[in-house]
């Protein structure tokens, strides 16, 4: 009788690691092994685990995504390939970064030449918007820039509010970014390129965003939160947050 239920509560937890599993998306192996990303994307996916990423924002086959404040395009790769032919990447740079760094515009045209599904976008980063409602959009490390003193007066409100307008009803958001302490809100941007977690959500439910979860994958205790992100001492090892967002259907 023991044995019996012993092997019925192993049957039941195999069960529901299953039904667990069955609902994370896959091909995200398969996507950080095409050949068509580059070597030097490769050697940064120990640091900035990608298919973590991937699973936290539940991106799918054929969806309809946006990579936003695409930078030099490593994420933007690996989503093509996740979302497959079907699907659709909107490969976002703002002006502003291109006129900072002219390398954004050119690595921008390099991603959209190489992926047949990528479609590049550019505008003044107040007047974000896409041809069509996006399922999901990401913002790696960028949400702050929206804060910076050298961007026009209304940014962050304009920003927020097209990311919203961007995203179908039920749509995701995901914000990855670098911990400020607590209590500073925006205002340490300039300095240390951080943004304080608890404003983050509070600002982007104030929009009308709903809070849908947390990712601790980067998160770093030891990040005493108030060095510079491009210090040496603290490059690539800095504590994030990663946040989920939700528009209400």
């Amino acid at each position: 009788m023991k044995k019996s239920i012993v092997l019925a509560a192993v049957m039941l937890g195999l069960a529901a690691h299953a039904t667990a599993g069955s609902s994370v998306p896959k091909g995200y192996a398969a996507a950080l092994a095409d050949p068509a990303r580059p070597e030097a994307h490769r050697a940064r996916d120990a640091a900035r685990k990608p298919a973590e990423l991937l699973t936290f924002a539940r991106v799918k086959r054929g969806q309809k995504v946006a990579d936003y404040i695409m930078g030099g395009g490593y994420l933007t790769h690996i989503m093509a390939s996740a979302v497959g032919a079907k699907g659709v990447v909107y490969a976002y740079q703002p002006v502003e970064f291109v006129t900072y760094r002219a390398a954004y515009g050119t690595e921008q045209d390099e991603v959209a030449a190489a992926r047949s599904n990528v479609k590049p976008l550019r505008s003044l980063i107040s007047d974000f918007a896409l041809p069509e409602k996006a399922d999901v959009i990401i913002t790696v490390q960028n949400f702050h820039d929206l804060y910076l003193k050298p961007m026009p007066p209304g940014t962050p409100e304009k920003g927020i509010a097209a990311l919203y307008a961007a995203l179908k009803p039920g749509g995701t958001l995901v914000v990855v970014d670098h911990v400020a302490e607590a209590g500073t809100g925006s205002s340490v941007v300039d300095t240390v390129h951080r943004i304080d977690p608890a404003f983050t959500r509070a600002t982007l439910e104030k929009a009308g965003f709903r809070f849908d979860g947390e990712l601790a994958t980067w998160r770093n205790a030891s990040d005493p939160h108030t060095g510079n992100v491009f210090s040496p001492e603290i490059r690539g090892k800095t504590d994030q947050f990663a946040y989920r967002f939700r528009k209400p259907k």
